[in-house]
């Protein structure tokens, strides 16, 4: 493909030869002959001076270099979008595999694509060109919207409702039981019949082995355009905002309220029964014991503003140091020195 037809199919600036021809995207620092590359982040410039791509994606403020160019001022957008033209999606196959077992009040609707061993259970409903790998399993009462994809083994548990759109990577289970029990008298643990549902919106994608229960009274709610990463745990009841992204092996403890457009890292974890407002920004391996306000960026266990957990994080490496003069100090001036701690 050209360069000047894929700096137009990507709203670039083209700088140097138009007629450059490129075969695919790849990363700067392997790039060869007929790749296009992109830089984004300061650390992958040193790659300029050795990179054998053929065109690069920078932005317009970076110095002009010997390779022809596209320049955008979000070049890793630009590389996202490029890879869709060069992409080729394995190739797909409408109809219905002979070991599919489908309950005959089933609706399915035209250009479906159902691998082998999926179950489709009473009553559920599901959209045009649906792609369901195999093993997938479909509950009773399901209602899900046009160009569904499921991945090898998902489990849709029965009554959930799913937009348009959406895919459910493998190993995902949307619509199992929450967690709740209840202590008796009697030293056991009684056991709270989840009721409820999961309604996820359009444009959703989930993750490997992610798990999104179902409210023990209510739904349990995932927004248009959320992108949830792999290993993740929604609970019971909670909700996730529009847009918002969640990465990989956060847990979101029952009836969690995230807002829209919000980031929430890795590992991080939430107590219940709180929210996090729109815009807000959660880093990794955070512990959110308490309500986060509207765009707040915040860190650490228990977390706090980011920049007092950065500032609190630099200390722990001096803190032997600190205590060290503390004693000093409190020797110089006659104070108690007989609590533990290093002299």
């Amino acid at each position: 493909m050209r360069l000047d037809e894929i700096a137009k199919a990507l709203d670039c600036e083209l700088r140097g030869a138009p007629d450059t021809e490129i075969a695919r995207v790849w990363p700067i620092e392997s790039a060869g002959p007929g790749d296009l590359s992109f830089i984004a982040h300061p650390g992958y410039v040193r790659y300029l001076a050795t990179t054998q791509a053929s065109a690069l994606i920078l932005t317009p403020e970076m110095e002009d270099v010997e390779l022809p160019t596209l320049r955008t001022p979000e070049p890793r957008l630009a590389f996202a979008r490029a890879l869709r033209l060069f992409y080729e999606p394995p190739p797909r196959r409408e109809g219905i595999h002979p070991s599919a077992v489908i309950a005959e009040d089933a609706t399915i609707g035209d250009g479906a694509s159902i691998g082998p061993h999926v179950t489709i259970e009473a009553g559920a409903a599901i959209g045009s060109d649906c792609t369901i790998g195999p093993g997938v399993a479909i509950g009773r009462g399901v209602r899900i919207g046009d160009r569904f994809r499921a991945y090898p083994n998902v489990v849709v548990c029965e009554d959930v409702t799913i937009g348009d759109d959406v895919v459910l990577h493998a190993g995902a289970v949307i619509g199992d039981d929450g967690f709740g029990y209840v202590p008796s008298a009697a030293g056991r643990l009684e056991k709270v019949i989840q009721v409820g549902t999961v309604v996820i919106g359009d444009d959703v994608e989930i993750g490997t082995n992610t798990t999104v229960d179902r409210a023990g009274v209510g739904e349990t709610r995932i927004a248009n355009g959320a992108k949830i990463d792999n290993l993740v745990q929604i609970g019971h009841g909670c909700e996730v905002g529009e847009y918002t992204v969640i990465a990989g092996q956060a847990g979101l403890s029952g009836s969690t309220r995230v807002g829209a457009w919000c980031q929430i890292g890795g590992q991080v974890g939430t107590k219940g029964h709180q929210t996090i407002g729109d815009l807000a920004q959660v880093a990794a391996k955070a512990g959110v014991a308490g309500d986060v306000e509207a765009g707040a960026v915040v860190g650490g266990f228990p977390a706090l503003p980011i920049g007092t957990w950065r500032r609190a994080t630099a200390g722990f490496a001096r803190l032997g140091e600190i205590l060290r003069r503390l004693r000093r100090l409190e020797r110089a001036v006659g104070a108690d020195d007989s609590s533990d701690g290093p002299p």
